[in-house]
């Protein structure tokens, strides 16, 4: 055992403790210690003075309960520093990882202190050895190694609740919470790139006049820097490399505590905007045989960790990362379970998206029904009552899931995605795919029983380009990761407009503008739940880069500076998130029937050509049309407001042209109203809304519309019914 120094005196009383709750937990008299380790032969529990450097006393875990490990210690106080030795076998071979010299972080560890600090002397196996793995490193890890620290959770919330925002009414930001402020003017120096940044008034009151109602927040669980990339002077900025499923991560934190990002939620909450945190329970830091022992795996890696049942010394990987969480073991399972209840509950967010969610659903190797995880969500009283968002794919066999996660899920839609991506490219025979995705994706989530707000729409996110470089550039300009472009996706379905990125051509920069405008109303005038990309409404460029993970620079961050196209492409957006939420004819619970409801007797959706006239089945199969209309009725609308109320609206018809050609489009009779032009995508004055409209635009009295090039035009007329 390892003495304490003199100012800090030896911890004299160790109690046997409680197998439950896992992790330090400091109960106002004392701390309890848990950790769950089946195959462990014996825990020492170490503890480390204030900054986490200096090891002062080891203290063996003599009670073990159903394989966990505990004691408890009324002399330890919030802000005690510690870390886990666990011996056991090393045979790799048989799954089993243990080596007593690493010191291993608790799973459960809710904050960190110190920072790691990469050095061979990580990895259970030495480095280099012809034996790799299978040889055995016994230099102490201890020096290098962050450390967990006993946190006092005491917080003051007051009245926080949470907003509960409707799926129908959701208007999602995602964002990065170091990208999004490190270069705001109006934030001060000290708090840019943190959770008190995202707090601040002049950030929130951003994200209030653009409408957004929930932000999705990248990675903010404690992450690792990847060896590779510290070695090449980079960093992870995406944080998709998880260390900690309950610390927040504090190079986010100007404080250095907790609790500030509990008053960010706090903040944001007050402001009537959600929190949704992107999470990554599908792998660890730890990455394959080769990776470092840094937690799980030292802990107990054969229950952790999916191991290959033909090698155990191998893991069944279809993350891409290395490794896989075993959400088939119990204890495993237990952890994510109670991470998630830890976050809704005492950090307060709203609501998840999960990384790769297919892999949280395998079984024996095979997406089988989804999964006892999504069992045990499905009858959490805590976690069924949050939102709860799939990206509904993984990279191993049968992972691509689309459509086929349970009732109370949302999904990331990159059918979407691809579709509208692919219509306004010019791409031909598209209408259909165009209708069935601006309409909720009915053909993906109806069969199941679900509703159009299943579908997260997007049209770019984190992962790909920007909406400034979708229309930018033909291929991805990746060589600032140092990859030789091998890295992020080439199948971008984009288009440069008529010149490879920057360019002085006044016609394809106008033409860009004008591809952003059409991308960004088709997204907020679509059926299901809209997800902007943080800085796509400032005209945010990644210089062509689609794959950003790496770079924690001016490359990701967004770039405040205002000019006239940014500060235009805001309003635009501003104005149509309100023209979205004034309209319940673009916020439907239900999908649309294509025929008069039994209690109505006006039919919902109308497709029309450009000649005025119906689709005809074989218009859908023409693969020269790019134009078409939907025709939305007022008086279609089958939802139900929120006391039961008949919901009645103005009528609207959507003109989509993605030809290369103006196309005069006849527009459908206006017996009871005329029609009056909300937007035109083809020119650069902001959206009305249908007051201002009825005020200021003249009524539309041709027969037809001249529909440009390239262009999505939004015209109303006012529901005169009784």
């Amino acid at each position: 055992m390892t003495s304490r120094n003199a100012a800090t005196p030896s911890i004299t009383a160790v109690w046997p403790g409680r197998p439950y709750p896992r992790g330090a937990t400091w109960d106002g008299e004392g701390v309890n210690f848990a950790l769950f380790s089946q195959h462990a032969e014996k825990v020492e529990l170490c503890l480390f003075d204030d900054r986490g450097r200096q090891e002062l006393q080891r203290i063996p875990l003599r009670d073990r309960t159903d394989g966990v490990w505990h004691c408890y210690l009324p002399e330890a106080r919030p802000g005690q520093a510690y870390g886990y030795r666990v011996h056991g076998p090393y045979k790799p071979e048989e799954g089993h990882r243990f080596n007593a010299h690493k010191l291993v972080l608790d799973p459960y560890a809710k904050d960190l202190v110190g920072e790691l600090r990469w050095g061979d002397a990580l990895y259970g196996y030495t480095v280099g050895s012809k034996r790799e793995d299978l040889s055995f490193d016994r230099r102490d890890s201890a020096p290098l190694m962050p450390k967990g620290r006993v946190l006092e959770t005491a917080f003051t919330w007051g009245d926080d609740r949470r907003p509960m925002i409707p799926w129908q009414d959701m208007v999602i930001c995602e964002m990065h919470v170091r990208g999004f402020t490190m270069t705001h003017p109006d934030v001060p120096p000290a708090l840019r790139g943190t959770y008190a940044a995202l707090g601040c008034a002049p950030v929130v009151d951003y994200l209030k006049r653009l409408g957004v109602t929930t932000v999705e927040l990248l990675p903010v669980h404690g992450f690792l820097n990847d060896r590779h990339l510290s070695e090449r002077g980079l960093r992870n900025y995406w944080g998709y490399n998880t260390l900690a499923f309950f610390a927040p991560e504090m190079r986010y934190s100007a404080s250095g505590k907790v609790k500030e990002f509990k008053t960010m939620v706090k903040t944001l909450h007050s402001a009537g905007i959600e929190v949704i945190l992107d999470v990554v329970y599908n792998h660890t830091c730890e990455g394959n045989q080769l990776g470092p022992t840094l937690s799980m795996r030292g802990v107990d890696n054969a229950s952790y960790y999916i191991v290959n049942g033909d090698n155990r010394r191998y893991y069944d990987d279809f993350t891409g990362c290395g490794n896989t969480v075993n959400l088939e073991h119990p204890h495993a399972l237990q952890l994510v379970m109670d991470s998630l209840r830890y976050w809704a509950e005492e950090m307060h967010v709203d609501g998840f998206r999960f990384d790769l969610a297919s892999a949280l659903a395998r079984e024996s190797g095979k997406v089988e029904n989804l999964g006892g995880f999504f069992d045990a969500i499905g009858q959490d009283p805590t976690l069924n009552r949050v939102k709860l968002i799939a990206e509904p794919w993984d990279l191993g066999h049968g992972g691509y899931q689309v459509g086929n996660f349970p009732p109370g899920w949302a999904e990331w839609n990159d059918r979407y995605r691809d579709g509208l991506r692919g219509f306004w490219k010019g791409d031909g025979g598209l209408l259909g795919e165009l209708a069935r995705r601006i309409t909720g994706s009915e053909d993906l989530y109806g069969w199941s029983g679900k509703q159009p707000t299943a579908s997260i729409n997007f049209v770019t996110a984190h992962d790909g380009f920007t909406l400034h470089d979708l229309v930018s550039y033909n291929d991805k300009h990746n060589e600032a990761n140092g990859e030789d472009n091998r890295d992020g996706s080439s199948n971008n379905v984009s288009w440069n407009c008529g010149a490879e990125g920057p360019t002085d051509d006044a016609e394809v920069l106008t033409l860009r503008e004008r591809q952003k405008r059409n991308l960004l109303a088709t997204l907020l005038l679509s059926q299901g739940v809209p997800m902007l990309l943080a800085g796509d409404e400032r005209g945010h460029t990644q210089q062509g880069n689609n794959n950003v993970y790496c770079q924690d620079n001016e490359l990701g961050w967004l770039d405040w500076t205002p000019t006239p196209e940014r500060l235009a492409l805001v309003t635009f957006v501003e104005r149509m998130v309100a023209l979205r939420r004034a309209h319940p004819s673009f916020r439907r619970r239900t999908f649309f029937a294509g025929r008069p409801a039994e209690v109505e007797t006006v039919t919902d959706v109308h497709w029309l050509r450009p000649d005025g006239a119906e689709m005809r089945p074989e218009d859908w199969n023409d693969a020269n049309a790019r134009c078409i209309a939907m025709y939305i009725p007022g008086g279609g609308i089958v939802d139900r407001g929120p006391r039961g109320e008949a919901q009645l609206d103005d009528d609207f018809i959507v003109l989509f042209n993605a030809h290369h050609d103006e196309i005069a489009f006849t527009l459908p009779a206006a017996p009871h109203g005329a029609w009056r032009l909300l937007v035109d995508t083809a020119n650069t004055a902001p959206p009305l809304t249908t007051e201002d409209a009825a005020a200021h635009a003249p009524a539309w009295s041709e027969p037809a519309y001249p529909l440009q090039c390239r262009s999505l035009v939004v015209l109303s007329r006012p529901d005169v019914r009784p």
